[in-house]
């Protein structure tokens, strides 16, 4: 079970696998309807824990007082200072891709959030190598 430890904090990072695995598997297939809408809802869960995993870690790295008081996008800013993430930017326009899931009846915003899924797989997974490697 991969775990990450931070100071007297242990995060595991079994869910964030498996989440990641589970978003890649569906992406790989061949896109209709009902691999979109698949698709969209596990990009909705792993963003998720890609975001709760990366406050976890700021929260130890700079305290829990500064990360709680940053908006998100200030948090995504930090987290590339602090080279959890490359670019801040991408995280942004997943965060507003996850905020369009609740309205995935709508033809043009699954499309857009199925492209953003497609280029968040990449981030995830060098946000997951990054966590591991700290482990170190």
């Amino acid at each position: 079970m991969p775990l990450v430890r931070f100071g007297t904090m242990t995060l595991k990072l079994t869910s964030f696998r498996k989440a990641l695995d589970s978003l890649q598997k569906v992406l790989a297939l061949d896109k209709d309807d009902i691999i979109r809408d698949s698709a969209i809802h596990r990009f909705e869960y792993t963003y998720e824990i890609a975001w709760k995993l990366l406050q976890r870690r700021l929260r130890e790295d700079v305290g829990a007082e500064q990360v709680n008081a940053l908006s998100r996008k200030d948090l995504y800013r930090l987290a590339a200072e602090r080279k959890l993430i490359s670019d801040p930017q991408a995280w942004f326009e997943y965060h507003e891709a996850r905020n369009l899931t609740v309205h995935t009846y709508a033809e043009s915003s699954a499309e857009q959030v199925y492209d953003a899924a497609t280029r968040f797989i990449d981030d995830a997974e060098a946000l997951y190598r990054e966590l591991e490697r700290r482990n170190d």
